[in-house]
């Protein structure tokens, strides 16, 4: 854990002035199995084939905006992982967690120590494993986010929806916030059916819950402490007291932002959405993937392949193949396909069932072969 004593990069450094960056860097990823385990989750893969790992791209894109403040919060599992892939982020700046105690935690930790290293310091949590493509509108909704939490709101940023997508939640925001670029979040809705998604997005009023938030590190600690004061002092004497981590991090709740904080806070009318209107993936599973690289290839192939394309062979198929095991991959007469190669692990399925390779990992544990999980 970093020392909470570090003094505050100067103002003339690159970004926007007191803005820090804080990424989460967990989970395993069980959709993506076997390409992502849990000991090498999706957040260290180039799932893009740009060359860069998700976690790498996130700070890639944060940088600009926020000079060297950046937070990486991770399992202890990954910190040396972690430091590897970002040498320009500070060693003491990754942050370890002992285990996986949620989103609540990790995130609050880290606002616990800003609070004590930056006193006019704004926080901008962002996953470690999503993909954003335009970075310059992706920076401008950013900036008006930090205008309104510099105004004491909880800020999330709601990305505009395409599609009635029924694997995320929503947030209901439609009131606009006099002198911001904001709206008055209503509610957030945990995710709908398909029909009922249709009928968010004939309203114009819902956008997709991506999990990002900005806010002062002392209004979200204050907002946990309404709800649960115990928990919000825990992180505060973790901050000041950093030794104490192994003794007090597994007494914290296990529990998501969402529901610790951003739910109640929305009820009382104290959060505010920044409608965001570039492209967003959380590449939450094989069938997203694909769509992602139709994306950025967009050359009407019908077939990808993400990585060695020279040791694939298909005839008459379309869908998603990943050889990773090191040998020829052959596919032919299929549709919508996913076929994932690795040295230890072979997965076969269609893309309209990639969310229940989930069920394969949790089976694969249960009868004790955590070792290919």
């Amino acid at each position: 854990m970093p020392a909470t004593s570090a003094e505050t990069p100067p103002a003339a450094d690159l970004g926007i002035d007191h803005f820090w960056a804080v990424v989460p860097a967990g989970g395993a990823g069980t959709r993506l199995w076997p390409l992502s385990r849990s000991g090498a989750p999706k957040f260290l893969l180039d799932l893009t084939g740009q060359g860069r790992t998700l976690l790498q791209a996130t700070v890639d894109r944060l940088t600009p905006l926020v000079g060297p403040r950046c937070l990486v919060v991770t399992g202890a599992v990954h910190a040396d992982a972690v430091r590897a892939q970002l040498p320009e982020v500070a060693s003491e700046q990754v942050v370890a967690e002992p285990s996986p105690r949620d989103s609540m935690a990790a995130i609050g930790l880290a606002a616990a120590m800003l609070e004590r290293v930056d006193p006019e310091a704004v926080m901008g949590s962002f996953a470690a494993d999503h993909v954003i493509g335009d970075r310059a509108a992706f920076a401008a909704v950013v900036e008006d986010a930090v205008a309104a939490a510099r105004e004491g709101w909880l800020v999330t940023i709601g990305i505009e929806p395409n599609a009635p997508a029924t694997g995320f939640g929503y947030i209901r925001a439609e009131a606009t916030l006099p002198g911001l670029t904001a709206l008055r979040v209503e509610e957030f809705v945990e995710k709908p059916s398909r029909e009922v998604a249709e009928t968010y997005l004939a309203t114009g009023a819902y956008r997709w819950n991506a999990g990002m938030f900005v806010v002062r590190p002392g209004v979200l600690l204050d907002l946990l402490a309404e709800g649960d004061a115990d928990f919000a002092a825990a992180l505060r004497e973790l901050a000041a007291q950093p030794e104490r981590i192994e003794e007090v991090w597994p007494t914290l709740p296990k529990i998501a932002i969402d529901h610790a904080v951003a739910e109640p806070a929305a009820a009382a009318g104290r959060v505010a959405c920044v409608p965001g209107g570039f492209a967003w993936d959380d590449v939450g599973d094989f069938a997203s993937l694909g769509d992602l690289l139709d994306q950025l290839a967009a050359d009407g192939a019908t077939l990808r392949v993400l990585g060695d394309a020279a040791s694939v062979r298909t005839h008459d198929a379309s869908g998603l193949v990943v050889p990773a095991g090191g040998r020829t991959v052959a596919v032919v007469g299929l549709d919508d396909v996913v076929v994932v190669d690795t040295p230890d692990a072979l997965l076969v399925t269609t893309r309209n069932r990639a969310q229940d390779v989930k069920t394969i990992v949790a089976a694969l544990k249960e009868d004790g072969h955590d070792a290919i999980t």
